[in-house]
């Protein structure tokens, strides 16, 4: 969109002496009105021009002209006769800012605004309105008191675009504080509170607001779908997308790019299968968002296969879509593929972004190529000018940690430039524990408390270390400590989707309606785990327990109970897909590789760090995790 100015037709030469008697102003304003091509405002205009109507005596004229060139794609010529018009009225001043901010205008709105003010023109509700859709929240609090002064603070649309300013920018509280004000909600204003709530985590609020809606748009289902996504609510997110179905709103784009997200981040694979034929049926083109957001949500849900099919159909792949190929094959161990992928990346002269030295390093510490590790994390700033993140040394510390390289990844967060979080610390006490260092991980706790940096999860981990080393006094230490200072361990949670169902189970979960026979089956299979010689791995199981109590804890550890389950409620032969919230302990992973040697089946299992996909009794990260 050109905003220069432009030449308009030349008036020819008037030959002829008998001159007709233009149309009166009125005519001539009708038949700007009906206009629906540039051609025919082209043609009034130079009838204007020939017949000598100067354009500053009709000023309806002007300004329909104006708003005519500018609506049809030709803001250049409303300027130009904005600019020839010597004193502009409010009505043409809002119209020239208005067709800039359509336009995405902005900083050129702005200056129009200024200028207008300058030349003591007041705006009107509507100048407001137009002129809030360019602000940043800075100009939209100086708007908002000259709003006040004009007496339009009141105004439907102007407090409408006053809220949504606030909302955008994240003030939350100046939003809230002009919506409860509102006498009159449009679906504008209540989208934006709903956005601005949902975006900041008050998803009870945002529910509210969205059922209180008589008529709901796609909008309005896509920011409520979305902010479920967002904010780690992929169930909530899904049954409200059922539900749009059920209304019979018809979903978009941004729809199926929320939803899709939600079925990665619960491995909701048979979901997120309806929901791309539901896009192949329906004309929403597979561009590469869309794309991108398909290849990462099969990747989350176990199907590699199907993600790369997509990726190889995938037109114009950006420096996004490889990325999210390269994780997907990085998160499941396959570090051969990850490295080919953005080595043909390189070829063809896509230059790769802090994301994808994300995948990179993901890839080399899933099988401990530390050497490599230590390479692509030193050619990131020497050959891509790429600043190292807070993501990329917690990659680098994974990669050491798992390598046993401790005191190198101690060095490491010790000497970074940016300062270490919380999930860095916890990534070394998690390696601490794994390799049974119980001196690093009491130096780095007692660290962490001398310099206010400890949270319930250092404690936690703590405790792990210390379990793990068969410190029980120790163990029993933090726990005291915890349960003075109410720190609770989060629960071990696993889910399998069966028949686009997820179901969820904690350790020990009585709540399934098949409580009964997963029980049963839970029985059955720890006879075939006997006859395999198989012996439970209680090592790390509180120490207070008698040794049948903990291999009874470890027998209805959560991925067990999923397991159970899915082997009861599908054929033989069907891969079972399990996903983790924690990192899966060591006797499960045992069990888990035995089952699909004894049931011949296939088993994914998705844990906090990594895909295992388990075939004939072994697992494909080679016990490496």
């Amino acid at each position: 969109m050109s905003s220069t100015p432009s030449s308009f037709p030349s008036t020819p030469p008037v030959n002829s002496t008998v001159r007709r008697l233009p149309p009166p102003p009125d005519k001539l304003a009708t038949l700007i009105d009906k206009s629906k091509s540039i051609n025919q405002i082209l043609q009034i205009h130079a009838f204007l021009l020939r017949h000598n109507l100067n354009l500053n005596y009709h000023p309806i004229l002007n300004f329909k002209l104006q708003r005519s060139y500018a609506s049809l794609n030709r803001l250049d010529n409303a300027i130009t006769l904005f600019n020839q018009t010597p004193s502009p009225n409010v009505f043409l001043y809002t119209n020239i800012i208005h067709y800039h901010t359509l336009n995405h205008l902005h900083h050129q709105a702005l200056f129009y605004y200024s200028q207008m003010l300058l030349n003591n023109v007041q705006p009107n509700q509507f100048t407001l309105s137009s002129i809030l859709k360019s602000c940043r929240i800075s100009s939209a609090k100086c708007l908002h008191s000259q709003a006040i002064k004009f007496g339009y603070e009141s105004d439907l649309y102007v407090r409408t675009n006053l809220l949504n300013v606030y909302a955008k920018a994240g003030d939350v509280k100046s939003a809230d504080k002009l919506f409860v004000r509102m006498s009159e909600r449009s679906l504008v204003s209540l989208t934006a509170m709903i956005t601005s709530y949902a975006k900041h985590g008050e998803l009870e609020r945002a529910r509210e607001l969205f059922d209180e809606l008589r008529e709901k748009d796609v909008v309005c289902w896509n920011v409520m779908i979305d902010g479920y996504a967002q904010n780690g609510m992929a169930n909530e997110s899904l049954a409200l997308f059922r539900g749009m179905l059920a209304a019979k709103v018809r979903p978009d784009e941004v729809t199926v790019l929320a939803v899709l997200s939600a079925c990665g981040q619960i491995g909701a694979s048979d979901s997120g299968r309806w929901v791309h034929s539901y896009i192949k049926n329906n004309g929403i083109q597979v561009n590469v968002r869309v794309g991108t957001a398909l290849i990462d949500m099969y990747s989350k849900c176990g199907d590699l296969e199907d993600a790369r099919q997509v990726f190889e159909n995938l037109d114009n792949k950006d420096v996004v879509a490889w990325n999210s190929m390269i994780m997907g094959y990085a998160i499941h161990g396959f570090v051969q593929e990850a490295l080919q992928l953005f080595n043909e990346m390189l070829m063809i002269g896509i230059q790769p972004s802090d994301i994808t030295f994300i995948g990179v390093l993901t890839a080399c510490a899933n099988s401990g190529l530390v050497t490599e590790g230590r390479s692509f994390f030193k050619s990131m700033k020497e050959n891509y000018w790429i600043e190292p993140k807070i993501e990329h040394y917690g990659c680098m510390m994974n990669l050491l940690g798992r390598a046993g390289q401790l005191e190198e990844a101690y060095d490491l967060v010790r000497n970074m430039k940016i300062k270490p979080d919380t999930v860095l610390w916890g990534t070394l006490l998690g390696a601490c524990r794994q390799h049974g260092n119980v001196g690093l991980a009491e130096e780095v706790v007692e660290f962490l408390v001398e310099n206010d940096l400890a949270n319930s999860g250092t404690y936690v981990l703590l405790s792990n270390v210390y379990a793990a080393a068969g410190d029980w006094d120790g163990v029993g230490k933090v726990r005291a400590l915890m349960k003075e200072s109410g720190i609770a361990k989060e629960p071990g949670c696993s889910s399998i989707e069966v028949n686009n169902k997820i179901h969820e189970f904690l350790a020990g979960d009585l709540r399934h309606p098949n409580c009964g026979e997963i029980y049963t089956k839970l029985e059955e299979i720890n006879g075939w785990l006997k006859d395999c010689g198989y012996t439970p791995q209680t090592e790390t199981v509180l120490h207070d327990l008698e040794k049948s109590q903990r291999e009874q804890s470890l027998a209805v550890h959560s991925e067990k109970l999923a397991l159970a389950f899915g082997l009861i409620s599908t054929r033989p032969g069907t891969t079972l897909k399990v996903v983790k919230n924690l990192r899966v302990c060591p006797d499960c992973h045992a069990v888990t590789k035995l089952l699909s040697k004894i049931t011949g089946r296939k088993i994914v299992m998705r844990d906090r760090n990594r895909f295992h996909h388990f075939e004939n009794g072994i697992c494909s990260c080679r016990d490496y995790w």
